[in-house]
C-alpha cells in the first residue's frame, strides 16, 4: 500500500506515464464454451485476467476484460480472429467496501457519469480495485486524487 502520495507534479507525471489501464471488449457469438476458449487462449501465453464482466444477449456477448499483459492479449486476439475493441479505464484502489460510497460521492460531486463499473480480482487482503468506464476519465481522475484516492495505471496492476 505505502500510503498516499503527494499531489506533486512529478508524482502525477510518473503515474500518468505508466499509462491508463486497458480494457478489451471482445465480441463473440453467445455460444457454450466461448468464454472458456478465450480464457484458455490467454492462459496459454501466461496472460492473467485481472477483471472480467460479460454482457450477453440472445445471440451475442461482449466479454470485457482487464489483463496484466495488454500487448500479449492484443496479439492473441488478433492472431485467433476475435473481434475486439480497446478502451482506457480509470482504476481506483479502495481499502474496503465501505469506501465505495466515497468513490461514488467524489464522482457525483464532479458531475461524472459512470457508464459501468466492476471490481478487479483481489489485489491484497486490505484493498481491492474498481474499474470504471466514465464520461470523462481525466476529470474523474482529478476528482478522485483530490479526495485522496489512489488511481492505478496499467503498470500498477501488471505482474
Amino acid at each position: 500500500m505505502g500510503g498516499h502520495k503527494t499531489m506533486s507534479g512529478s508524482t502525477t507525471t510518473r503515474q500518468r506515464s505508466a499509462g491508463p489501464v486497458k480494457q478489451f471488449s471482445v465480441f463473440t457469438p453467445n455460444r457454450l464454451g466461448r468464454l472458456h476458449t478465450l480464457t484458455t487462449l490467454l492462459a496459454s501465453r501466461n496472460v492473467h485476467i485481472l477483471g472480467l464482466t460479460v454482457l450477453d444477449t440472445t445471440d451475442s456477448a461482449i466479454i470485457r476484460l482487464v489483463v496484466d499483459d495488454p500487448e500479449a492479449a492484443r496479439d492473441l486476439l488478433q492472431e485467433h480472429g476475435f473481434p475486439f475493441s480497446e478502451s482506457d479505464l480509470l482504476v481506483v484502489e479502495i481499502e474496503s467496501e465501505t469506501r465505495l460510497k466515497d468513490v461514488l460521492s467524489a464522482l457525483l460531486q464532479a458531475e461524472i457519469n459512470i457508464h459501468y463499473i466492476y471490481a478487479l480480482m483481489t489485489r491484497s487482503r486490505d484493498s481491492t480495485a474498481l474499474a470504471l468506464n466514465l464520461e470523462d476519465r481525466d476529470v474523474a481522475e482529478e476528482a478522485l486524487r483530490k479526495h485522496h484516492f489512489k488511481v492505478l495505471g496499467q503498470a500498477d496492476i501488471s505482474r
